[in-house]
């Protein structure tokens, strides 16, 4: 799945002198540097990067959300901002739906053993982690129908955040059940149908949003619809699609080496 999972680790410099370090007195509790006043823009992206040089994803996402609830009136994010953003969440959530998957996995076992006693505790241990996600894609949710979606003004940035919307409604009908599972499968195809449209009037075939958005509503097809074949035929799109990506960035990368530079209008097209 295309997806901004993976860390960007971009350099920062030391800590900076806005933040007071304090020690905690019950080491068991979650403590956060304090505060002296409110950060600035620019310091929440530094604190995001810091959370994410360190690999603590739940602070990434709270710098982040505090980024995002403190611009008023409401305005567009950055590319940058809009990727620590994705990326923190992405971590969070793929750590929560690994647990879940796990937890699911060995409930079954312990089903199929006939261990009552455990399947009682192992139900109560996914419920937990049930909880979780709910939360965890409920405050992202809310932050892009509050803030992001609204804000947006390209078609790039319009299509990144209503496959974001489209991706935590699926997570959502990846555990729900009944009505609930119901209404996150029809937000998701919801959502992904807006970007699609816009994705295909405004972004390039091979535009790496594009491409994501298609493959993972090709997943959403298959895992939550159970429709095999629309999933295969949108995914044999993505890799048609992804090839010609491959071949143009590595052809008219070799013109780059060769020639020192590209043309205006060869940037237009990559």
């Amino acid at each position: 799945m295309i997806s901004h999972t993976t860390p960007t680790h971009s350099y920062i410099s030391p800590i900076p002198h806005f933040l007071s370090l304090t020690h905690p007195k019950n080491t068991h509790t979650n403590t956060f540097p304090t505060m002296a006043t409110t950060l600035t823009r620019e310091q929440y992206v530094y604190m995001a990067k810091l959370a994410e040089q360190a690999e603590r994803y739940e602070e990434m996402v709270q710098f982040m959300e505090k980024l995002v609830t403190s611009l008023t009136p409401v305005s567009e994010l950055t590319v940058e901002e809009r990727n620590l953003l994705s990326v923190a969440y992405k971590n969070v959530i793929g750590s929560l739906r690994a647990a879940w998957r796990i937890v699911s996995s060995i409930e079954q076992k312990e089903e199929s053993r006939k261990n009552d006693e455990h399947v009682v505790l192992v139900k109560d241990y996914r419920s937990k982690v049930e909880e979780e996600l709910t939360k965890l894609c409920g405050g992202i949710l809310k932050i892009l129908d509050e803030n992001l979606v609204p804000s947006a003004s390209s078609g790039e940035s319009k299509v990144f955040y209503l496959k974001m919307k489209g991706d935590y409604h699926r997570y959502l009908a990846e555990f729900k059940v009944g009505d609930e599972r119901k209404e996150s499968a029809e937000q998701t195809m919801n959502s992904y149908k807006a970007a699609q449209d816009i994705a295909e009037a405004d972004l390039a075939p091979t535009h790496p949003i594009r491409l994501g958005l298609a493959l993972n509503f090709s997943v959403f097809y298959y895992e939550i619809l159970n429709s095999s074949d629309k999933a295969c035929s949108m995914a044999k799109q993505v890799g048609h699609h992804y090839f010609i990506n491959f071949l143009l960035f590595s052809f008219f990368g070799h013109l780059y080496s060769y020639n020192g530079h590209l043309s205006p209008l060869l940037l237009h097209y990559l």
